[in-house]
């Protein structure tokens, strides 16, 4: 698979990564020796980027994640994310308990998330949502002195403002900046992703197939598992979702014309949106990761570009892609 750059420290990644939140948390379920054999294949296909996080689980999906590339650390990029305050009682979600990017907490994070993914160094360290009580300033302060230590090699920032990322940048280079980006949740294009080409700053799109509803295998809530957190998100609720299937359905048609798949279709327009762009779908099975990575081999033409866009104007999406609990912790 082609490789791609992240910022200007040399960090360079698997055009197409690999989300491995889905593997512990929030869609319900989870088969740890199937998704094992998962990331062993995405190695295998040249996949080299893995995202994780200490909350997914909590905990769990690094030490899974730890426990499948052990074996190929060189040969891999491993990203992962503080910046939540964890409960120490609960399941899933029910442990979230706001967030938390304190000195002390930081370190705390990254010395567990080492330990849990049993690695020496974190390739790439985010901090997965602002926390308005600590200076962004103070935040990239620690997290550049864990660069110093040897702790980490790349840092990042998830869902924040042009203002922060600027501020940040400033302090210490960021490599990346995560934030939701897909046909249908296209908010990154109005200043983020221009100010990311300005500085240099790389940009890794989470839920790039819309937490599966742009793979068109999703028609209602139905088959999801009860705790899947799917079933609370505005856009997943039954007017919103027929609505927006109708989109899908446009956009099948061209797909269907060029030989390849919605989920392919979907991956192609996020890579040439900029050559620094590196989505990570999840993938709980093998057959969805490859059919993922043969993304990386699509060429969109300018017509087809023109195409998707005009099918996937922001103002036809219907509903929000958060509620409003999670929507107060994304700056905008």
């Amino acid at each position: 698979m082609k490789q791609r750059k992240l910022g200007s420290g040399g960090l360079q990644v698997s055009a197409i990564g690999l989300g491995c939140m889905g593997m512990s948390f929030a869609y319900g379920g989870g088969d740890d020796a199937a998704s094992i054999r998962t990331m062993e294949r995405a190695v295998d296909l040249g996949v080299t980027f893995f995202d994780t996080a200490e909350v997914y689980g909590p905990y769990v999906n690094e030490e899974l994640v730890g426990k499948a590339l052990r074996g190929v650390r060189n040969k891999v990029q491993i990203a992962t994310k503080f910046g939540f305050r964890i409960l120490p009682h609960g399941h899933g979600l029910q442990r979230m308990a706001g967030v938390d990017s304190r000195p002390e907490h930081i370190r705390e994070a990254v010395h567990g998330s080492l330990e849990r993914l049993g690695i020496e160094t974190i390739d790439l360290l985010y901090q997965h949502r602002p926390d308005p009580a600590v200076p962004v300033e103070d935040v990239v302060g620690v997290m550049a002195e864990l660069v110093r230590e040897g702790k980490v090699r790349h840092l990042g920032l998830s869902e924040v403002s042009v203002a922060t990322v600027r501020r940040a940048h400033a302090v210490h280079p960021i490599a990346a900046v995560q934030s939701e980006y897909s046909l249908w949740s296209r908010e990154p294009e109005r200043d983020v992703l221009p100010a990311c080409r300005e500085l240099g700053i790389g940009f890794v799109p989470y839920s790039p197939l819309g937490r599966g509803f742009l793979t068109g295998a999703m028609t209602s809530t139905a088959g999801l598992a009860q705790d899947d957190f799917r079933r609370t998100l505005p856009r997943f609720q039954d007017e919103a979702m027929r609505s927006n299937l109708t989109l899908i359905g446009q956009l099948q048609q061209l797909a269907t014309g060029r030989g390849i798949t919605l989920a392919q279709l979907a991956l192609a327009w996020l890579l040439q949106q900029d050559e620094h762009i590196v989505p990570i779908p999840g993938a709980r099975q093998i057959r969805h990761l490859e059919e993922n990575a043969a993304a990386a081999a699509v060429t969109l033409s300018s017509p087809e570009l023109a195409v998707i866009d005009a099918i996937f104007r922001v103002d036809n999406v219907q509903g929000a892609r958060y509620g409003l609990g999670d929507l107060a912790l994304l700056e905008d």
